[in-house]
């Protein structure tokens, strides 16, 4: 089984050739490819870390589409002055599809 962990916005994932991430909002529409830089690559027994030999690799994925997260509500309280307030925020979101790690 050979898969990689990437780096893609500001955090680390594992991915394999089929998976669907989501990740924070990319430049690039729909269709598009982009190209995330790899840490570690894992094929079957031999792990490679070196930086030399990652520059070597390329993991490559497909933007599949724009989403939004799910909504947060932030509510700060004071006690006894009826000081209230309220203020909401969606993440943008952009899911990907890794295509092929070479």
């Amino acid at each position: 089984m050979v898969y990689a962990i990437v780096k893609a916005s500001g955090r680390q994932e594992k991915v394999a050739v089929g998976d669907v991430l989501v990740l924070d909002r990319l430049k690039g529409q729909p269709g598009e490819t982009i190209e995330l830089p790899a840490v570690l690559l894992v094929d079957g027994d031999k792990v490679t870390s070196s930086p030399k030999e990652l520059a070597k690799v390329k993991v490559t994925a497909e933007i599949v589409g724009n989403d939004r997260g799910p909504k947060i509500n932030i509510l700060t309280y004071k006690n006894k002055t009826g000081q209230r307030h309220h203020q909401g925020h969606r993440a943008d979101l952009t899911r990907v599809k890794v295509t092929g790690i070479n």
